[in-house]
């Protein structure tokens, strides 16, 4: 009660404070006859959204008085913690696409009416959101996503922020065939004995399913490896982003000290080059020969063939209504109730920003495990405060048998990582109930490769001694 009285009396002061010096905004509807994206760019001024999503908040005059400046600097500091709005207003005032995260975003505290907060709009007259400004804003939303994908959806599922696994992309074939054996070549490795497939085989879903992989002489690497399917669609490798494309990804393990230590590509172009029939073939598709580019653009079209489309609720986003079921439909709208689909987007459900691990639960002080170089994620490519523990948000297809989950390797069962990701990134306590649904849903995310659905017959119980015992 006391915080409530509190709490009302600084509302009070700031109102009274902004009518002395007549700061008043007429809640104005934007104009019709403005483009789309002009009438987005107006409302989110109106908004105040810069108020507190940006690295450069606009400080109300209020900000610096004793109460009200401790309440502001704290919703600033969360705000931008949460999201930050700079880079779409910077899109939207050139016409510029909007990526498919902060679309996801937007949408979901629209049609939440979250924002602004009402402690922002009591004082901030013309910053809330009317129904009007909520049509333009979701039209916007639909309009971009649509634009986005060009996937053909139908009506009924056009505006769905997740999208279905393309049915092939565009590859040359010669090139493929050498990435797929230089995929598994051991002769990447210092004594070869190790290759890409070691920790990342076609037949285990694209893992190794370890907390942590084994590199050359059985050492331990300090991340979960995550799964090479449908990694074409991630906006970069790796869950620090270091790696911004395939190819790049492809050249750090060969190199790694732990993975595969060797001590640069001249060795490895050495131990290829003398293999004469092999070098013949890769001169054929690259007349430059065994290069580190080639070798690794080799590699990432080989890559780009590892896409699962097909899956049961893929076959839901094109229209069949019976590809799954009530219980696993139900999952989904609990995925988009929870916030999940304001990450997970997209084809991948993923691999589309970075996200702070813990927004809403502090992860690393409740994990109980010493902190790592690794669990910096972001930080450790950008020396950024912001971006310490944040990482590329991983994709989700296959996920139920990419076990175990998150960076760190920490959830063994997808129960378990659906329950604490409720707790940590959405501030909920899931039912049981409900994390059965939104399990039962991301198992219909199990795609097919080259025409067979992907299954994974790995033994967890080996797996896991094998783990303990290092």
């Amino acid at each position: 009660m006391k915080k409530l009285v509190r709490w009302c009396a600084v509302v009070l002061l700031v109102a009274a404070a902004a009518a002395v010096v007549a700061y008043r905004a007429v809640n104005r509807v934007p104009s019709a006859d403005l483009p789309q994206n002009e009438q987005v760019l107006q409302i989110f001024d109106d908004g105040g959204c810069l108020s507190c999503h940006s690295a450069d908040p606009k400080l109300p005059f209020y900000s610096k008085m004793p109460i009200a400046g401790r309440i502001v600097m704290k919703d600033i500091d969360s705000g931008y913690r949460a999201y930050d709005i700079e880079p779409v207003m910077k899109a939207l005032k050139v016409d510029e696409q909007v990526g498919a995260v902060d679309l996801a975003k937007i949408e979901k505290v629209i049609l939440d009416d979250r924002m602004p907060m009402p402690k922002y709009y009591l004082v901030h007259w013309g910053s809330s959101i009317t129904p009007a400004k909520r049509d333009i804003v979701l039209d916007w939303v639909k309009d971009e996503r649509i634009a986005m994908y060009d996937d053909g959806l139908p009506e009924v599922r056009a505006a769905e922020p997740v999208r279905p696994i393309d049915h092939s992309l565009d590859v040359d074939q010669e090139k493929v065939a050498l990435g797929f054996a230089l995929f598994h070549d051991t002769r990447l490795s210092v004594d070869n004995t190790v290759s890409c497939a070691t920790c990342h085989a076609l037949e285990t879903a694209g893992v190794d399913n370890h907390q942590y992989s084994h590199g050359v002489d059985d050492q331990i690497g300090g991340v979960n490896a995550p799964t090479v399917y449908n990694a074409v669609y991630n906006f970069v490798q790796f869950w620090d982003g270091r790696a911004k494309t395939l190819a790049d990804q492809a050249a750090g393990p060969p190199l790694n000290p732990i993975e595969m230590a060797s001590t640069s590509f001249d060795e490895i172009i050495a131990k290829l080059q003398a293999d004469k029939p092999f070098a013949k073939a890769f001169k054929a598709v690259y007349p430059d020969g065994l290069t580190e580019a080639n070798i690794t653009d080799a590699i990432e079209e080989f890559e780009r063939t590892l896409i699962t489309p097909d899956s049961r609720f893929d076959k839901w986003l094109r229209g069949d209504s019976d590809a799954i079921t009530a219980e696993e439909l139900a999952g989904y709208e609990l995925f988009k109730k929870y916030d999940c689909a304001t990450c997970h987007v997209g084809p991948n459900l993923g691999g589309q920003s970075y996200e702070l691990m813990g927004l809403r639960r502090h992860y690393f002080t409740e994990r109980g495990l010493d902190l790592t170089v690794e669990d910096n994620g972001r930080f450790k490519e950008t020396q950024l405060e912001r971006d310490r523990h944040r990482f590329k948000v991983p994709g989700l297809r296959n996920v139920e048998h990419t076990w175990p989950y998150y960076h760190d390797g920490t959830r063994e069962t997808l129960e378990d990582a659906v329950r604490d990701m409720g707790l940590y990134q959405s501030g909920v306590e899931l039912t049981s109930a409900e994390v059965d649904q939104i399990t039962s849903f991301l198992k219909t995310l199990t795609g097919e490769y080259k025409g067979q659905l992907l299954t994974n017959d790995t033994s967890r119980d080996v797996i896991h001694d094998h783990d303990h015992d290092h």
